[in-house]
């Protein structure tokens, strides 16, 4: 390993337990068990070489949002993890996801989290299908009323969660969302946690949350998340794109 490798891991080593020691303090006071909690570590922007050490590391749920990005790079990973013989990882597309994207993205993630409308669910199912495989599915909800910013209106949830059930290489896991820039988290995550008691009424196995970032995975962890979506905390600021 060089000595730039070396201290890249270290970094995140520093930060993973960093981010680790927040999720355990957000489960003592929700009083929660933090082994029910997964992290999902979003890796966009930065190399395969990251992913590589992070699974090093432990990891093994990653997030991506951008399809040929993500599609190339965890090719990639997990041609450099068989010829290891590591462990394999589970993607999570996290991103909005265009319906002729979706077949492509159903061929290499494992979740894909921002499911909000019936064409996308119809698109993806087809996917699954093509590539002979199962596909685990989260509603994204909008908290702002904006469903055109991505997501699933509140009221409509019940409705797309159908939807989805009713396809059969689909896995309905539960539901996804971001709070609202300049909301108060705490407020929008007791929403979403009201939305996902309702679906997993009518399908008791949709039972994922995922909410809580960076910034805010303690208002997540107060509010049931199961899965947190962290990056910036982890990996730092992106790298630059130029």
């Amino acid at each position: 390993m060089t000595a730039d490798a070396a201290a890249r891991v270290e970094q995140l080593r520093a930060n993973l337990a960093a981010v680790h020691e927040r999720i355990a303090r957000g489960c003592a006071e929700a009083g929660r068990d933090p082994g029910a909690v997964t992290l999902v570590v979003v890796t966009k922007y930065f190399p395969a070489s990251d992913v590589l050490l992070l699974h090093r590391l432990g990891v093994r749920h990653f997030g991506e949002n951008r399809d040929q990005e993500a599609g190339e790079k965890f090719a990639e990973v997990r041609r450099a993890l068989a010829d290891a013989g590591e462990p394999d990882l589970t993607l999570h597309f996290i991103g909005q996801l265009q319906s002729n994207k979706a077949a492509h993205v159903a061929g290499y993630a494992d979740v894909v989290e921002s499911v909000d409308r019936a064409k996308l669910v119809t698109a993806l199912a087809k996917g699954a299908h093509a590539a002979d495989r199962r596909l685990q599915v989260l509603l994204q909800v909008s908290l702002d009323g904006a469903a055109s910013r991505g997501g699933v209106l509140p009221e409509q949830a019940d409705e797309m969660a159908d939807v989805v059930a009713a396809q059969g290489l689909l896995d309905l896991r539960g539901v996804m969302a971001v709070a609202p820039l300049g909301a108060d988290p705490d407020e929008a995550f007791a929403r979403l946690h009201d939305v996902a008691d309702g679906i997993r009424a009518r399908h008791p196995d949709a039972d994922w949350i995922s909410a809580g970032m960076s910034g805010d995975l303690e208002a997540g962890l107060r509010h049931g998340a199961t899965h947190l979506r962290v990056g910036t905390a982890i990996l730092g600021s992106r790298p630059s794109l130029l």
